[in-house]
């Protein structure tokens, strides 16, 4: 049994029992057990004879509030989110790059465009794929393992590594190994009592853990709120839906645009007639009809969808719930093969699972629904590690027959007209997120068969008013080589890149770039000597624009609602964050004259009172405040019709 502590007991006995330079590991994401990290890197801190080297990815840490309008709508929402949620002490040291000089911090994964100006996280960066960083952490050394876990008072002899089995079941038996030879390393464990007891691989025996914290925590989860989804990402995800094969397999990525995804796999079953009307207004749709009857389809799920995916995001669980995700898959070779033949009897056979996760983080109600689930409906879906997920060899077999006409859809940020994909850094070697893995689900595309990789991004992108393609002629950079490309999806279309020339490839992207950028490109090309000089694009692509795209919006409302997943902002701050988001795009924030221009026509005080009280600007005071009131009236009213 494990050693029932305190925080500070447990921190006295890693320190009595580990060498002087203890290696510990907690899970990316949400698994952290944040104030046994506080309490032992503050200890570390006062030790400079001792040295704490922290792997890990993904240290969540709450948005900052800010100056000016961003901070007056961010405040209240974030103190009503994330209430007393417990801050990662080392994070805010690494935000400033401050970490003491016996204290490092090396990650696989970042929290999104968070940590670009910290030169402590950037240097301390791991280029890893997600399915190798249990091997390059225990190759590090690690002695210690520190994580969140769930328990159920029905299991007293288990715990469930819940939100975070994914790198730990990984790591577990490399750690027995090394103990075996002597090594002393230590496993700790706190319960937090709103995790979801998660079953399956994810239950693992109480005697895993060395230490386990005396008391639950109950501190709020961190959550990543649903975000507005714009019309871009709406025909992103119209465009993804229609190549998802009937009885395949699905991996979504994080983000609007798997939202999007979510919301038109979700009108493709149970709208149908307005969806397929939505795609026939589409003037190009004809273009690829070919590839998505080859490849996808249009009409509702039949058989329905097995999700397999590192992150079990919330649009996963919507899709069970809808009924889309219901082709259950099984641990059995000969089991899998009868189900795939459409002959094996499921009210025998109860082990089957709907969904594979390597770990979770999602908005508060994704964590209610979990937490709602019968233990049949927990059943369906099996929390296992990453290596099982991310990769095709071990069990290899029984994952090429679960995994069959596999899509795995990820976004990136940047694509270049040979096809090279930009998801993880920016082309002056800071990193934004990492590879996580992409390059996995990647190279499964190619590796399975009918499986497709499908990357999504969008074709344009709008800062400070100044508008730049998003399909570039080169980067610096490369995360996904154009030796995989596969597919790529932008708000204009599809282009099937696999197997092409590279002035096929260039086309193809041509034909989904804004056009306000393809005569640039065009040339670029051209003068590489990539297309010939005689080179004309189809006028059918010469119209892509965000006006006739926003047309047949108007034509089908139902089908891109702002917030398809449900949302956690009221309706006033849905509308101010619409506003904030306009005035960000539209201008450069530091340009005071250029700001008091826009606020010339804004409509008086009284057209949104409610909007003004909760930015606290309904009665200004002084010149500043009269200025935001300004500001905020011209978004609200730019933005009322979107």
């Amino acid at each position: 049994m494990p050693h029932s502590c305190s925080i500070e007991q447990a921190v006295d006995h890693v320190l009595a029992q580990l060498p002087a330079h203890i290696r510990m590991g907690m899970p990316l994401g949400l698994g952290k057990p944040n104030r046994f990290a506080n309490a032992l890197y503050h200890r570390i801190k006062s030790l400079p004879d001792r040295h704490l080297t922290i792997y890990t990815a993904l240290c969540l840490g709450r948005p900052k509030a800010g100056d000016g309008l961003q901070g007056r709508f961010l405040e209240p929402f974030l103190e009503r989110v994330f209430g007393d949620y417990p801050e990662l002490d080392f994070l805010a040291d690494l935000h400033k790059s401050n970490l003491p000089p016996n204290v490092h911090v090396e990650q696989f994964f970042m929290q999104p465009g968070s940590l670009l100006g910290s030169t402590q996280a950037q240097q301390d960066y791991v280029s890893s794929n997600y399915s190798h960083a249990a091997r390059d952490i225990n190759a590090s050394g690690l002695n210690l393992i520190a994580q969140l876990v769930a328990h159920d008072a029905e299991r007293p002899d288990h715990l469930s590594l819940s939100c975070n089995p994914d790198i730990t079941l990984d790591l577990l038996p490399m750690l027995e190994k090394r103990r075996a030879a002597g090594e002393s390393i230590l496993v700790l464990g706190h319960v937090h009592a709103d995790l979801p007891y998660m079953p399956g691989d994810a239950e693992v025996s109480v005697d895993t853990f060395d230490l386990l914290i005396e008391y639950d925590e109950r501190s709020t989860l961190f959550s990543t709120p649903n975000m507005p989804v714009g019309f871009q990402d709406h025909f992103i995800g119209l465009y993804a839906s229609t190549l998802v094969r009937d009885g395949g397999t699905l991996q979504i990525g994080i983000g609007s645009m798997g939202d999007a995804l979510t919301a038109a796999l979700l009108a493709r079953q149970a709208d149908n007639e307005r969806y397929r009307a939505c795609l026939a207004e589409l003037d190009g749709i004809s273009t690829w009809k070919p590839l998505i009857e080859n490849e996808g389809g249009v009409m509702p799920f039949a058989e329905g969808l097995y999700g397999c995916s590192e992150m079990l995001v919330n649009g996963l669980l919507v899709l069970l719930d809808a009924g889309i995700i219901r082709r259950k898959v099984y641990p059995d070779v000969a089991l899998q093969k009868l189900a795939n033949a459409g002959v094996l009897d499921e009210s025998i056979h109860g082990n089957g699972v709907l969904i594979h996760g390597g770990f979770f983080l999602g908005p508060r109600s994704f964590y209610e629904r979990l937490r709602e689930f019968t233990p049949t409906q927990m059943a369906q879906i099996n929390m296992t590690a990453i290596s099982y997920i991310n990769e095709l060899y071990g069990d290899e077999t029984l994952k090429r027959l679960q995994r069959r006409d596999a899509r795995f859809i990820n976004s990136a940020f940047t694509v270049t007209l040979l096809g090279a994909a930009v998801s993880d850094q920016l082309a002056d070697g800071r990193v934004v997120s990492g590879v996580g893995g992409q390059y996995n689900f990647v190279a499964q595309g190619h590796a399975l068969e009918g499986a497709r990789s499908i990357l999504i991004l969008r074709s344009w992108r709008e800062s400070g008013g100044e508008v730049s393609s998003n399909i570039v002629w080169e980067y610096a950079h490369t995360t996904i080589p154009r030796h995989l490309r596969d597919i790529v999806i932008t708000e204009y279309g599809i282009a099937d890149l696999r197997g092409k020339t590279d002035a096929a490839v260039i086309e193809a992207l041509l034909n989904i770039t804004d056009s306000r950028f393809q005569p640039a490109l065009i040339d670029q090309a051209q003068k590489a000597g990539k297309l010939p000089k005689g080179f004309r694009l189809d006028p059918l692509f010469s119209q892509n624009t965000p006006e006739r795209l926003k047309e047949i919006r108007e034509q089908f409302p139902s089908l891109f609602v702002e917030y398809p997943l449900g949302s956690d902002f009221s309706s006033e701050e849905r509308d101010l964050l619409r506003a904030l988001n306009w005035l960000k795009s539209k201008f450069k924030l530091t340009e005071l004259i250029e700001l008091g221009k826009a606020t010339l026509e804004a409509p008086e005080p009284g057209a949104f009172p409610e909007h003004l009280r909760r930015m606290g600007l309904d009665d200004p005071q002084g010149l500043r405040e009269e200025l935001y009131q300004r500001l905020l009236l011209a978004g609200l009213q730019a933005t009322q019709a979107q």
